[in-house]
C-alpha cells in the first residue's frame, strides 16, 4: 500500500489529507475518514496562559505559579499600570530578578509596539538583542498582521504567537 499524508498549518487550523491506492483488500483502511482537523491553535492556548496585570483579580493572580496571595494583592493595589517596567518594579519589591521574570512569562502589561522603550522591549520573556533590533526596525506598525508578517521572518508562527501575548498596538 502507498499511503501520502499530508498536514499544513493554514491560519491556525490543522489540515490533514490522506490518499491511499491499493486493492480491495486495504478499501477498509481507506475508509478510514480522510481528516480535517482543527485543532486549538498556539496562539490561542498562550493567550490565555498571560493575564493583563493591569486588570487581573486577585483571584485570577494568586492562581499563577509564583504569586502569592500577598503579591497577587499588591500587584491589584498597584493597577493601573502605565507600562510593564512599572509591573516589574512591584514584582521586585518582594521577588528576586529571576522570580520577577518567571512572573512576567504569564502575568504582563502588554507594550505598545510603536512606543515601547528599549527597557519595556527586554522585558518581554525571551527577548534577545537581535529580536529587540527587529520589533524595533520595522516602527511603525500599521497592524498586527504587519507584526506577524515581519517578525515571522525571523521566528516561527508559534513564537511569533508568543510574543503576541505580550504586545499591543
Amino acid at each position: 500500500m502507498r499511503k501520502l499524508v499530508l498536514a499544513a498549518a493554514l491560519s491556525g487550523t490543522m489540515v490533514t489529507l490522506a490518499a491511499c491506492s491499493g486493492g480491495a483488500d486495504e478499501a477498509a483502511e481507506a475508509e478510514a475518514p480522510t481528516a480535517v482537523e482543527t485543532t486549538e491553535t498556539t496562539e490561542a492556548a498562550a493567550e490565555a496562559a498571560v493575564l493583563d496585570a493591569g486588570t487581573a483579580t486577585v483571584e485570577q493572580l494568586a492562581a499563577v505559579e509564583g504569586v502569592s496571595e500577598e503579591l497577587a494583592a499588591a500587584i491589584v493595589a498597584g493597577q493601573p499600570y502605565a507600562s510593564v517596567t512599572d509591573l516589574n518594579a512591584k514584582l521586585l519589591e518582594t521577588l528576586s530578578a529571576e522570580e520577577a521574570a518567571a512572573v512576567l512569562e504569564n502575568v504582563f502589561i502588554p507594550v505598545n509596539l510603536n512606543t515601547a522603550s528599549k527597557e519595556e522591549l527586554r522585558l518581554i520573556p525571551g527577548m534577545t538583542d537581535k529580536m529587540e533590533h527587529e520589533f524595533e526596525e520595522y516602527r511603525p506598525y500599521a497592524d498586527m498582521s504587519e507584526f506577524d508578517r515581519e517578525i515571522g521572518k525571523y521566528v516561527d508562527e508559534a513564537e511569533v504567537a508568543r510574543f503576541r501575548n505580550y504586545v499591543t498596538l
